[in-house]
């Protein structure tokens, strides 16, 4: 897989710029992980922002950025950056127009569209930052609540990325 990533500007409540784009994130990094999360009250999803934050640490040792995508609102989103103190960028998308940008999973039909409790599935996409243009080189789309990556799979993959040369585009 490599396809330019879509680029998206969102409200950042963690550390980083505000607004953040993809852009910006990596602009600094070899590669940017997205973490796709399902709604405020995913408790999957406040478990997964966790584990990552308690092994941050191995993501910039890999020069790796996370940025978890909420879709929600600002003021959402600062609930779980005030409960988590998260160490990365945590932006808010409340329209899902990064979601929608890197076709996270929605279930139930036009009922999943409309509610985000019922419909909308994890996603976890590892864009390479290091070639001309970022490029979308992994991801991992969930089929049900609990189906997301482990923090170990995701280590492994920037691992298995970093030992290949960067990406190239359909366009370079």
């Amino acid at each position: 897989m490599t396809e330019l990533a879509p680029d998206f500007e969102l409200a950042n409540v963690g550390p980083g710029p505000d607004p953040c784009s993809l852009r910006a994130l990596a602009a600094d990094h070899e590669f940017v992980v997205l973490l796709f999360q399902r709604d405020f009250y995913c408790t999957n999803c406040r478990k997964q922002v966790q584990d990552v934050t308690e092994r941050y640490d191995e993501f910039t040792e890999r020069d790796a950025i996370v940025a978890s995508v909420l879709p929600e609102d600002r003021e959402r989103a600062a609930e779980w950056q005030d409960s988590y103190d998260l160490p990365y960028p945590l932006l808010a998308d409340p329209e899902a127009i990064a979601s929608d940008a890197y076709d996270q999973p929605v279930k139930f039909g036009i009922l999943g569209r409309f509610s985000d409790f019922l419909g909308r599935m994890p996603e976890a996409v590892i864009v390479d930052a290091r070639g001309d243009e970022p490029t979308v080189v992994w991801s991992y789309a969930g089929e049900s609540t609990f189906d997301r990556p482990e923090i170990d799979d995701l280590l492994d993959e920037l691992d298995r990325l970093r030992e290949a040369e960067p990406t190239a585009t359909e366009d370079a």
